[in-house]
């Protein structure tokens, strides 16, 4: 039973947003669209305004007559060409990406879009100087690089992590929670990739450093983006001793503990991780990666 595969693609890895990438640099199709383009307002804190489990895409004429500069493009929809800005000042019925992995359902386009203004927004809030040459920097290629006055040009910033299943090769999986969590919710362990570092040997290296276990047996399962504020979430399985002792190196990991198959299902029927605080163990809600990779694991056997 040590290998297994994802039995289903992960929520944020399922969008059908069109990117129309070939515009982007399309100086006169961008402003030519903007008249019937449709624009999606955005806080500091992700959240949009939403009808339901709808998000609300507006004119976007009613940011400004002719294409702003600070909105970025996102894509299209038909012949519809899809912007975003950041907006603190959006009020109305708001929610995040995060709420839609618990009591509300987005679909698949509506995943992409969000998880796409989210990770690019995010990147131009602290992308305003070059750091190639420290000069201030202005967007271009309808928001998807800034270019410098020295006209040095950078682009959206991603970040590898990795996210990893480590179980007995049989019926235990282990889970582990950090000090900030809800009492009672439990993970996969997970870090992020360091300079020079393969996907493996990071699996590797983070899970001795956070439960102090040495594991074999890597295995990659698939990918998702996780635009908080904007990494890219690998994720693995790895097989590990539970008769070794669990011990916490880098202060990260409040607890961790085996759980038997028999358990991780009664946890994954309870629903997600907010419908009962008092559970001894809640498990991610489903945008993420890991309630994917877990519920994979689970199906076995």
């Amino acid at each position: 039973m040590s290998e297994f595969q994802l039995n289903a693609v992960p929520v944020l890895s399922r969008s059908t947003l069109h990117r129309a990438e070939h515009l982007r640099a399309d100086e006169q199709a961008l402003k030519e669209g903007w008249a019937q383009a449709k624009l999606l307002r955005m806080n500091k804190r992700g959240q949009v305004r939403v009808d339901g489990n709808t998000v609300v895409l507006e004119e976007a004429i009613s940011l400004a007559s002719e294409r702003a500069a600070e909105a970025v493009f996102l894509g299209v929809d038909g012949d519809t060409h899809l912007w975003a800005v950041r907006d603190n000042d959006i009020e109305g019925n708001l929610a995040d990406l995060r709420a839609f992995g618990t009591t509300l359902e987005l679909d698949d386009f509506g995943t992409g879009v969000l998880s796409t203004a989210i990770a690019l927004l995010n990147w131009h809030d602290k992308a305003h100087f070059s750091s190639g040459d420290g000069t201030p920097t202005v967007a271009t290629n309808g928001g998807w690089s800034r270019t410098s006055e020295a006209g040095h040009e950078e682009f959206p910033r991603i970040d590898p992590a990795i996210i990893c299943l480590v179980h007995d090769g049989g019926d235990r999986v282990l889970l582990a929670r950090q000090h900030t969590w809800p009492k009672g919710l439990f993970s996969l362990l997970a870090g992020f990739v360091e300079a020079g570092e393969s996907l493996e040997r990071c699996v590797e290296r983070e899970l001795k450093e956070e439960v102090g276990l040495d594991v074999t047996d890597i295995r990659y399962l698939g990918s998702q983006p996780w635009p908080f504020p904007r990494s890219l979430m690998l994720g693995f399985s790895a097989v590990a001793d539970p008769e070794r002792t669990v011990t916490f190196h880098d202060g990260e990991i409040a607890e961790a503990y085996w759980f038997t198959r028999a358990e991780v299902r009664a946890a994954l029927a309870a629903g997600s991780w907010g419908s009962d605080p008092d559970a001894r163990l809640l498990l991610p809600g489903s945008i993420s990666i890991a309630r994917t990779i877990v519920e994979s694991w689970a199906a076995e056997g």
